[in-house]
């Protein structure tokens, strides 16, 4: 696009980052697609950044190695002041995790801590998200109501990553409020909302972060947290804010990821009661394919990250016909991406059978989500229980009275009243 096609397509751009545009961001990706698929925009927080919407482009970003995780190669020192990445990371000396790095550190990090992530340990892991997707269904089944989202959604990873992190059962519920700090700070019209509230959170979690990796040093068990220490004492090299930042983003980014997922979701799924029903049917037949593929659908139709994390180009480089000057911030809006008519067939209609669905909603490339094996385990038990245990769950308010969290990396609702037949105790 000549510059001033590119002048003329701007100046008729969508607003963005709204309290609208967090409802329904996909007509002004659509628009942004076909008009502008790299589109550079200034940020609630001030930065200016590349929008990056077509699946092509967004494919080839996430792949690309001059655009780095490191916001040190960012043109200006934004993260520094707080405007990029997460709040209070820098402070709380949690910057060196996977979101933040570029190999060979990342390489050697991601190694380590992969082994968490295995098929085998998922497949062990997996009785334990059923029993806590029932024991949090039980709280609330026999009243016939519910808030999907603080009742269901949020705790459940929150405990799933505890046990994995191995955090004791008596401190799960500081880590439980923690993690309802960020949420609660979180909202459209800011990156990140308040930030200060997160940066709190933060704060504490680092401080018990540190705390446990010295109880764990001293009294090692069969889990995450003890595996990065038995790993630093082996010659991996990991030093403790090593330790503390992996530790951290596992819980940072694995638990809202999987809150979206099973609330928008579910919300999904009630709105398109056709497709709701063939699932529930499937599901009835004792068959898991439809399962399968319609967690994925549910990924790529409304996903939980609705951006990638920031990406800063190391040189300068071309990506979708725009000229991108070395120390940009570049940001993949996976959302767009995942509805790309170019790539996906009636992409806005959702079609839980959907074969070819190589969507971005865990990423792509090196930084490929690596929790993405256990989030899938949780997104289809959280579901699939779900629809079994109340086959009539429904909306209880109207979806227009529904508040979303949003604007900027994740995307999800901020409740989900629902009413259903009251079950009698198990």
């Amino acid at each position: 696009m000549s510059d001033a096609s590119e002048k003329l397509a701007n100046s008729a751009a969508p607003a963005l980052f709204t309290w609208e545009f967090a409802t329904d961001p996909y007509p002004a990706y659509a628009w942004l697609r076909e008009h502008a698929p790299v589109h550079r925009t200034e940020l609630p927080s001030g930065v200016e950044a590349w929008l990056v919407t077509r699946y092509g482009d967004a494919r080839q970003a996430l792949a690309d190695a001059r655009l780095s995780k490191n916001p040190v190669h960012h043109a200006e020192p934004a993260h520094a002041r707080g405007k990029t990445g997460i709040p209070g990371e820098r402070k709380a000396e949690l910057m060196t995790h996977l979101l933040n790095i570029d190999p060979p550190d990342h390489t050697r990090l991601r190694r380590l801590v992969s082994k968490a992530f295995t098929p085998r340990r998922v497949a062990e892991f997996a009785p334990r998200v059923q029993e806590l997707t029932d024991r949090l269904i039980d709280g609330f089944a026999e009243r016939g109501s519910a808030d999907l989202i603080h009742e269901f959604a949020f705790p459940l990873p929150i405990y799933a990553i505890c046990d994995l992190l191995g955090v004791p059962p008596e401190d799960q519920d500081d880590f439980r409020d923690w993690a309802g700090m960020m949420l609660r700070h979180s909202k459209p019209g800011h990156a990140g909302g308040p930030r200060g509230g997160v940066a709190r959170a933060v704060k504490k979690m680092r401080g018990y972060l540190a705390e446990l990796i010295h109880r764990k040093r001293e009294n090692p068990g069969d889990d995450l947290i003890s595996g990065l220490i038995r790993a630093s004492d082996h010659g991996e090299h990991l030093t403790e804010n090593e330790a503390a930042a992996m530790a951290f983003i596992i819980l940072f980014a694995g638990f809202e990821t999987t809150v979206n997922l099973i609330g928008n979701g579910m919300y999904t799924l009630m709105r398109n009661p056709a497709e709701r029903e063939r699932l529930q049917s499937s599901l009835a037949a004792g068959e898991t394919g439809l399962l399968a593929t319609g967690v994925e659908e549910l990924l790529r139709y409304d996903g939980p990250v609705e951006m990638a994390t920031w990406r800063y180009a190391t040189e300068p480089l071309t990506l979708g016909g725009q000229r991108i000057a070395a120390g940009d911030p570049v940001l993949v809006v996976l959302a767009a991406a995942d509805r790309d008519p170019e790539r996906f067939r009636d992409p806005d209609a959702l079609d839980l059978g959907r074969r070819d669905n190589q969507h971005l909603g865990y990423g792509h490339g090196i930084h490929y989500c690596l929790g993405a094996p256990l989030a899938r385990v949780e997104g289809q038990t959280a579901i699939a229980t779900l629809l079994k245990r109340l086959p009539d769950v429904r909306l209880s308010e109207e979806p227009s009275d529904l508040r979303w969290r949003g604007g900027l990396i994740m995307r999800g609702l901020r409740t989900l009243p629902v009413q259903f037949t009251p079950l009698s105790g198990r």
